[in-house]
């Protein structure tokens, strides 16, 4: 991040319409959007954060990879790539801030072979973070970000050896050497390996280079790991037996659609005569609509609070399965924008709390998901970059780089215009 402010503003808001579609048909206006100053408070983060006496810095030294990632996929989803480069420093140094990729290779821990979420020391003598599952993938993020995936400096031998040394005998992964296991280590690893080019996919992935001999990873094992970790009310935990939360949802819906596995949601619904084309997607994803909120957001689990974030955690796993349509997506757009801070920019968790770039990002996300940034800059005459439901990245950086993974079209056969690059598994019968 830096404190350089955007060149020649937008408007200080703009005020967007509803959604076109039956169930919001005839609704008010929903408004204001205040695309400047949001992407001034992305890209002023970076100083707020590194002074001496920022609270804020302080307790999220230690995950600051991430903090990067969501500042620059944020922008990205507000402005173009050569401007995110200028305000950001992603490629080049500003002032006294190195280049946001040098600092990233400064993150890099050769003795895990994996990046670390900090470092410390300087870029040029650096002291990285140990190695871990979660910031290697924010590395490699920001670094296919900054069209730097070629970089000499990046070891895809040494990477690519860390992720497949913390797949455990079960298919699971931990998120270093300490042994943690979770279902966003599986995301993080298969994300990974897709990004480097090196994941071995399985012999039904619809794709010209499937299974091999050599593969670096168990994708077997792994894919049905992830399906252990289903519950009976169709959910997602973080293990096998833990309770269903929607961020591990994403984290196994994502990782099954990079495996070209979503085909598994229905293998143990097959027969039992109700719904049995979709009968494991259906009740995962009715379990996803349960969790908006009279506010029209959305929570993580039952009897807990809305929260911006799941926005993104629950759109983008309702999107790979082509469901959107199953939440009011009108109210959940109001409720986003009702979470904006149209003093400092930036959007928080929940109306009148206080921003940051976690849920800024998501928040974008989301707005990004259900359609509602295409409007709004359908009516000011310009063009908001899409983001990718299964990458967390811009859509057009997605195709360019040739990642391919799997949805599943909605009733009727539709896909979503930014899906259609993606492998399509068929969705049609009806509920």
């Amino acid at each position: 991040s830096s404190s350089h402010p955007p060149a020649a503003p937008p408007p200080h808001h703009i005020t967007m319409t509803t959604p076109n579609n039956a169930a919001t048909a005839g609704e008010a206006a929903i408004g204001p959007f205040y695309d400047a100053i949001h992407a001034t408070y992305i890209a002023s983060l970076g100083d707020k954060l590194d002074s001496p006496s920022s609270y804020e810095g302080a307790v999220t030294e230690h995950l600051r990879m991430s903090g990067v990632y969501w500042s620059l996929a944020g922008l990205s989803l507000l402005r173009d790539a050569e401007e995110v480069d200028r305000l950001m420093g992603l490629t080049s140094s500003m002032g006294e801030r190195p280049a946001i990729i040098d600092w990233v290779f400064a993150c890099y821990d050769a003795r895990t072979g994996g990046f670390g979420g900090n470092c410390s020391g300087t870029v040029d003598s650096p002291c990285p973070h140990d190695g871990h599952l979660l910031y290697t993938l924010s590395a490699l993020q920001i670094l296919a970000m900054a069209d730097a995936l070629d970089d000499e400096r990046l070891d895809n031998d040494a990477i690519v050896k860390f992720v497949a040394g913390l797949q455990n005998e079960d298919g699971s992964f931990s998120g270093d050497e300490w042994g943690e296991v979770d279902t966003r280590f599986s995301y993080c690893a298969l994300s990974c390996l897709a990004l480097l080019g090196r994941l071995p996919l399985p012999k039904w992935a619809d794709v010209e280079k499937s299974e091999d001999e050599n593969a670096i990873i168990d994708i077997y094992k792994a894919v049905d790991y992830i399906i252990s970790c289903r519950n009976f009310d169709g959910g997602f935990g973080c293990v096998p037996g833990a309770e269903s939360h929607a961020g591990q949802v994403f984290c196994c819906i994502g990782a099954l659609s990079i495996a070209h596995s979503l085909h598994l949601l229905n293998e143990s619904y097959e027969n039992d005569g109700n719904n049995s084309n979709n009968g494991g997607a259906d009740l995962l994803a009715w379990w996803l609509a349960e969790r908006q909120c009279d506010s029209g957001g959305l929570n993580g689990r039952p009897e807990k609070q809305a929260d911006v974030c799941y926005s993104w955690w629950i759109l983008s796993a309702l999107s790979i399965m082509g469901r959107v349509s199953w939440i009011n997506t009108s109210k959940l757009g109001q409720f986003i924008l009702n979470c904006q801070d149209d003093d400092d920019g930036g959007i928080a968790d929940r109306p009148q709390d206080m921003p940051d770039v976690y849920h800024t990002f998501f928040g974008l996300c989301g707005l990004s998901l259900i359609g509602h940034l295409e409007k709004i800059g359908d009516k000011e005459g310009r063009k908001y970059p899409e983001v990718d439901p299964v990458f967390a990245l811009p859509t057009v950086l997605v195709q360019r780089l040739g990642l391919r993974a799997q949805v599943i079209s909605e009733y009727g056969g539709k896909v979503e215009d930014r899906l259609k690059t993606h492998a399509i598994l068929n969705g049609t019968t009806s509920p």
